[in-house]
Parts: C-alpha cells; structure tokens; sequence
C-alpha cells in the first residue's frame, strides 16, 4: 500500500514538473511581436502604465525611509531626553535604575538598526528603482520612434500604391474612351481619312498611357507588397520584442527590488532581536530585595529608635521653665540632612542674622562636609571608605604614570636623539607633587575614617551608651535642670575617640575665651560654619555685632529678640565646644531647642548659665536627641 502511495505521489510530482516545463515553454514561445502584431497602441500604454508603477514603487521606498529616518531621529532624543542626570548618578546602584539605563541603551540600538534600514533603502534599492526607472523610459521612446518610423514607412509606400492605382483607372477609363471615339470615326462614312487617322492616333496614345499606368501600378503594388510582409513580419515583431523585453525587464527589477528591501530588513532582524533579548533580560535583572537591601545600606543611620517620653513632674519643676504649650507626640530624632526622610525639604542656614557665613572650602561639590562628619555614622564611613578607595586608585594611577614618566626619562638620557630629557622633568615634578598631595589626602581620610570607627553604631546604641555612662557615675541633669555630681572612675572614662567629635577641618577655628568672641569683625570661622553664640551677638552684653556691612563704608545695627524655645534635648553624648558659636554640654544634659538642624548638622540650643542667665549656642544634632513642641 505505501509503495503504491509512493509511486503515486511520484508520479504527480513528475506531472507537475512537466506542466510547469510545458507552460515554460509556451510562454518562451510567446511573443508580442506574433501575438500582438496589431496592438501597438495598446503596448505603448501598457509600457508606460509600467514604467509608472516602477516610479510609484520608488516614491514609497522614499516615504518610508523618511519615516524610519524620523523614528530613528525621535528614538533618539527619546533616549536622550531619559538619560539620568548627574544628580541622580547616586541612584545608578538599585537595580531597577540599571535595568532602564540598559532599557535606553537598547532603544538606542534600535533606534541605530532603524537608521541602518533608511540609509539602505536609500542607497541600495531607491537608487537601482530610479536608474532603471530612467533607462526603462529612454529605451521605450527609442522603441517607440523606431515603430513610428516603420509605420511612417509603411504608409507612404500604402499612399504610393494609392496613386498609382488611381493614375492606372483613370489611364484605363482615357484609353477604352478613345477606343470608343476611333471605331465610330472609322464607321462614320463622312469623316475623311485624316480625321479618322487622327482618332487613330489620340487612341493608341490613350492606351500607351494606360499601359505605362497598369505597369507602374503593378511596380507600386509589387514595392507595398513586400514592405508590408517585411513590416509586419521582421521590422514591427522586433520592435515589439523590444519593448517586451523591456516590460520584462521592469517587472524582473519590480520583483528584485520587493525582495532586496525586504534583505534589508531582514539583516538587520537578528540585531533586533538581539535588542529586545536586551530588554528582557534588563527587566528580568531587576531584584526588589536587592534594592531594598541597598535602600537600607544607604539611609541607615546607625541610631536606634528614640526611647519613652519621661513622665515630668511639674510640681518639682522650676515654675520659669514650664512651659503653656503641649509637647509632640512625634519626635525629631537626628535631623541631619542625609538621616530623615523629609531631608531635602530643609534649606541650608546662610549664618544667623545673615552675618555669619559657610566656609565653602570645607565643604564637597555636593555640600557636604569634608570630611562627612555631618552624615550619621554609618553614612559617614561609607562615605569615607568609597573615598579611600577612589583616593587609592587615583594613586596607584598616577604612580604608574610617574613610572612611565620616569622610564622615558632614562631612554632620553641614555638617547639624547630620542628626546630632551628636560621636557620630561616637568611632567616629573608636577607627577610627583600630585602623588605627594593625594597620599597627604589619603592619609587624611584614612584618621577621619579611624575616628569615624570609633562612633557608637546601632549596635552598641546611644542610648546603650548613655546608660552605661550613667552606671560609670558620669554627670547628669534632671527635668529641672539641677546637677547631680557624682565621682568618676578612671576605668569608666571614655577617651576622646569614644564621643561624637566634630569634623578635623574645624580645628583651626576661632576659640572662645571667657564668652568673648575673638574676631574683631565678629564673624565666625569659616571652617565652623555656624554663627556666633548667643553670648557674643549683640544685646548679649558681651559686645555688639554691629559692623555687618552691606557696601564698602554702609554699616548698620540689628536688634536681636530672644527666640522662644520650638522644643527640648537631651545629650546623648558630651560635648566639649571647640569652635565659635558652639557650647560644650555633658552627657544627658536637658537643652531648649531654639533653631532646629537646617541642614549643617548642626542645633541651636538653650541651657540656663548662673553666671549670667541664659547660654546659647550650637550643638551637632548626631549629639542630641530632640522633641519638638506641638
């Protein structure tokens, strides 16, 4: 049975092979200038008709390679108008960032294959269709003024013909005529011998005449009749066969072009292909717990949460420090500008009353200090190791390039035609100047991250810290403000390294010496940032700051009012104030919030002085933990 199916299916493969030979064939035999001798017409409509289709085809390739050029264009200012900007570089370590910066690479990609497409068509397809366009065109009017010249031919030999064939009637009808006249003559009995001679003559004259015109017809004739055989069997068929094969031509380039553009696209597929493989594999990289991890390992600060309210007694409270509003049930805990969500709704404190300004040259090309030491702890050795390790590359770099320097040195000193050793000799010292200042920085980071090490973390918390400095008989201070003193033991002594210091570029800041500002401008030091404390501004009775000048010799004095508490702290560490503007506090120590941290890392606070009433100052917000009144 299957045999039979095969020779079956075998014989009518071979059946169709050998209709398709035969059709093959016939149309191989078929020929306009046999089939369609007398349509000539008609086959120079067709030809153009062609020829215009050909043209059509052409402007579509043109409008879709404007329409590729203008997606490309607009793929790319897309992918441009979404690359991140440098302010948001900081987020380039979550996931979900890196698989839209590797989504818009992509697109880019696409967008390049598009232009690849356009630029082909253009050159390759658009500029074939339109030289045999033009060849196609030039041919055809050739062919065309070839047949109008053989018709042209053929119908002055036809009009030939024609009078010849009226010459030869008219020659005929004259001679039967004269015929006619010379045998009534010659019967006419009255006509005398010379008349009728005469008639004689005119006839035999008539039908030499009739004779010249049958004979030149029948020349005219014989000439037409030949013509038109060779017209219509030689000279038209190969006009015509001219023209076919030109149709052919232009339906063969038709088919050529359709699937030469259609190459095109396809070789650029693979590409795209491998593009939206891309993107999948972009979209399929992004890991919400990885993300979240890093969330994490950027905004943790190090602190733990802040403990209970204390019950206040108010019955054991100084009556002058109660105050009529209520307390916040929400806390202000570390308002540092990288340690709470509502960070970069503060604004930086320009100095306080305008006087006193920041010192630009602590701070990093992100506002942030030098060495970081207004970020919470674990912000701030993050910070310092990415530091150390970008200051240790930058070394082992332009140690190489010393070396290269230093090499190229000796070949020109041992090859004085290879080059001036002098012209290295800069390169050399100002090579060694930047590897001298980067180890000097590298060295400066490196003690900044020692001491950053030493900071209480969140597991061993502050206020961990604060009860075990408690149990070590450090000083304290009670809700209303009286001292406890009890004695310290050497062993519970924390060393320096073990409180929250300030930033190493406020050493050389001015100090103050018996609560009197030592700058005689009564600015403060650049490198404290902060303004003056509460005991030097004027109406402080310890001077007046009355020479903030606005021009050149335009001063003027500021009244400065008492600011009314917006809340209350506690010391979660000492505090020995070393730079102007700022106060020391002790460990547990209860302060009035008077100015919240407006993003330098820094609070201003309250405390009552018996020396002389009230005492106030900056103290790092890291420092303190703060409540807020309602």
């Amino acid at each position: 049975m299957l045999a039979l199916l095969a020779s079956g299916s075998s014989r009518s493969s071979s059946n169709n092979k050998l209709a398709e030979s035969e059709n093959s064939a016939q149309n191989s035999n078929m020929s306009w200038g046999i089939e369609l001798w007398d349509q000539n017409e008609n086959l120079a409509i067709h030809t153009n008709r062609g020829i215009d289709a050909l043209d059509k085809f052409a402007n579509f390739l043109r409008d879709r390679v404007a329409i590729e050029t203008e997606y490309a264009g607009k793929l790319r200012r897309l992918v441009k108008n979404y690359q991140p900007k440098k302010k948001e570089e900081e987020d380039n370590e979550f996931t979900s960032v890196q698989a839209f910066r590797n989504l818009l690479k992509e697109v880019g990609d696409l967008a390049g294959q598009r232009e690849v497409v356009s630029e082909s068509l253009q050159l390759q397809i658009i500029a074939g269709v339109t030289l045999l366009s033009k060849t196609l065109r030039e041919d055809r009017k050739k062919c065309l003024s070839d047949g109008a010249t053989l018709q042209q031919n053929l119908t002055t030999q036809l009009s030939s013909l024609d009078r010849a064939k009226r010459n030869y009637e008219k020659a005929y009808r004259d001679s039967e005529k004269a015929v006619d006249s010379y045998k009534r003559a010659d019967m006419d009995l009255n006509l005398s011998r010379a008349e009728v001679e005469r008639y004689k003559n005119v006839m035999t004259a008539k039908i030499q005449q009739s004779d010249d015109a049958k004979n030149e017809y029948a020349n005219q004739l014989q000439k037409t009749n030949n013509l038109q055989q060779q017209h219509f069997s030689i000279l038209l068929p190969a006009v015509l066969s001219r023209l076919q094969e030109l149709d052919e031509k232009r339906t063969r380039g038709f088919r050529e072009f359709i699937v030469g553009a259609a190459d095109v696209e396809s070789s650029v597929a693979p590409i795209i292909a491998r593009c939206m493989e891309g993107i999948v594999k972009a979209g399929e990289s992004i890991n919400e717990k990885e993300d979240t991890f890093k969330v994490i390992e950027r905004y943790q600060s190090g602190f733990t949460p802040p403990r209970d309210i204390p019950f206040e007694d108010l019955s054991k409270c100084d009556p002058d420090s109660v105050q009529d509003s209520h307390y916040s049930n929400s806390t202000s805990n570390h308002l540092t500008i990288r340690g709470t969500m509502s960070a970069n709704k503060l604004k930086k404190r320009v100095g306080i009353f305008n006087i006193f300004g920041s010192n630009k040259n602590s701070l990093t090309a992100d506002g942030q200090k030098e060495d970081f030491s207004d970020l919470p702890p674990n912000q701030r050795r993050k910070k310092l190791q990415a530091k150390i390790a970008e200051l240790t590359q930058n070394i082992a770099q332009e140690t190489k390039a010393r070396d290269g320097l230093m090499k190229m040195k000796i070949v020109y000193e041992a090859n004085s035609s290879l080059g001036n050793p002098m012209t290295v000799e800069g390169q050399l010292n100002e090579s060694e100047h930047k590897l001298e200042k980067l180890k000097v920085d590298l060295k400066k980071y490196q003690g900044f991250l020692e001491k950053a090490s030493q900071v209480p973390t969140a597991t061993s918390s502050p206020q961990a810290t604060r009860n075990q400095l408690q149990n070590g008989h450090r000083t304290s201070r009670h809700s209303n403000g009286s001292a406890d003193d009890h004695h310290d033991d050497g062993d519970d002594q924390p060393d320096d390294a073990g409180s929250l210091s300030r930033s190493d570029s406020e050493d050389n800041v001015a100090q103050i010496q018996n609560g009197h500002n030592n700058n005689n401008n009564g600015s403060a030091s650049p490198e404290s940032g902060l303004g003056t404390s509460h005991t030097s501004l004027p109406g402080s009775g310890q001077g007046s700051a009355n020479e903030n000048a606005i021009g050149e010799d335009t001063y003027y004095e500021t009244e400065v009012e008492t600011l009314n508490p917006v809340g209350k702290c506690r010391a979660l560490y000492p505090f020995e104030a070393s730079s102007e503007g700022s106060i020391p506090m002790s460990e547990g120590e209860e302060l009035q919030v008077i100015e919240i941290d407006q993003g330098d890392g820094w609070t201003r606070v309250r405390r009552e002085n018996n020396s002389n009433g009230w005492d106030e100052g900056f103290v790092p917000t890291s420092y303190i933990e703060c409540t807020l009144y309602a």
